[in-house]
């Protein structure tokens, strides 16, 4: 019985066997982190990640703390280094903070993006940024001076004051008001811990404390909604303007009240597909420092300034348009 047709059948068998072993030992592992998994934000960036996850063969990990939480994106990303993924994407919640674990990851063979909030940029390959800092600030700061025809008190709302993509926004729309709107006056900065009822009660907050409050500007996606509720209730929509960075869907409502004017922001699902697309041809070594362009699948060539790969500009929601959108 040298070669019987069940010893053949064995041999298939094991063939295939290890076959399917070794693909899914060779199935790239990519691990994403938001700064917080429950803000409606990072959970559609999630479904364009999970849609790059499929199209590509990678699979796909992805968690972090469910508020706004440096220290355990942390912890995270320490145990996907012990896990040893093959790649980490991460929106850093704390610039400095990050990026200690970050260059650890690195160092035991791990790639390393970033999307959404950079990172020091020793401490990965490529940040993948959803629109110039500049193009951000600048269209948030135009948008409130045309609503208050450059003039009146209005005050920011954002998430944290440590996130490093806050800040920087932050500075930059300051420097765009002092250098071109100077009948402005900013009265307050608040944090809302990237949480909707805590940018409510900050909101009501100011709307009682500068009574001459003529707009809200809210530049973290729960704030905005947080902001126009807290308008609404004190029977001040049309008097007290609300303009941010959100989701069209958490502010379609207040939209089309008249309480939020415009929502600033861009494809939040393009952002996570994009990401999964950089942070696996990282890890393949077909994306290398120098490159100025990165071709997507889905949303064809790129444009890479340095080792910032972008999305593309700011895209503004408004009365007319807000309803083609569904994200």
């Amino acid at each position: 019985m040298k070669n019987s047709p069940l010893t053949r059948l064995l041999a298939a068998a094991a063939l295939v066997l290890a076959s399917t072993l070794s693909a899914a030992e060779s199935q790239l592992i990519v691990a994403m982190l938001p700064k917080s998994k429950g803000n409606a934000y990072f959970v559609s960036c999630k479904a364009g990640a999970d849609r790059a996850a499929r199209d590509l063969g990678v699979k796909l990990l992805f968690d972090g703390p469910t508020d706004s939480n440096a220290a355990k994106q942390n912890e995270i990303v320490e145990n996907w280094i012990t896990l040893g993924v093959d790649v980490i994407a991460v929106a850093a919640e704390n610039r400095e903070g990050i990026s200690t674990a970050l260059r650890k990851a690195r160092k035991q063979g791990i790639q390393v993006v970033t999307y959404d909030a950079d990172a020091q940029p020793d401490a990965r390959s490529f940040f993948v940024n959803q629109a110039t800092p500049q193009g951000i600030a600048h269209t948030l700061m135009d948008d409130a001076a045309r609503l208050l025809n450059g003039e009146g008190e209005f005050a920011i709302i954002l998430a944290t004051l440590t996130a490093a993509n806050q800040r920087e926004w932050q500075q930059l729309i300051e420097k765009r008001w002092k250098e071109k709107y100077p009948k402005m006056k900013l009265v307050a900065v608040r944090p809302c811990d990237d949480l909707k009822d805590k940018a409510q009660s900050e909101a009501t907050a100011l709307m009682s404390a500068h009574p001459n409050l003529k707009l809200i500007m809210a530049i973290c996606s729960p704030a905005v909604p947080g902001a126009a509720e807290a308008v609404k209730q004190a029977g001040k929509t049309g008097k007290v303007k609300v303009i941010g960075l959100g989701l069209p869907s958490e502010n379609r409502r207040y939209v089309k009240e008249g309480v939020t004017d415009t929502v600033v922001l861009w494809k939040t699902e393009d952002l996570g597909y994009l990401t999964i697309e950089a942070a696996v041809a990282v890890a393949k070594g077909t994306l290398k420092p120098g490159a100025k362009t990165f071709p997507s699948r889905k949303l064809g060539a790129i444009e890479i300034q340095g080792d910032n790969i972008l999305l593309g500009k700011p895209f503004a929601f408004t009365k007319e348009n807000i309803d083609q959108f569904n994200f």
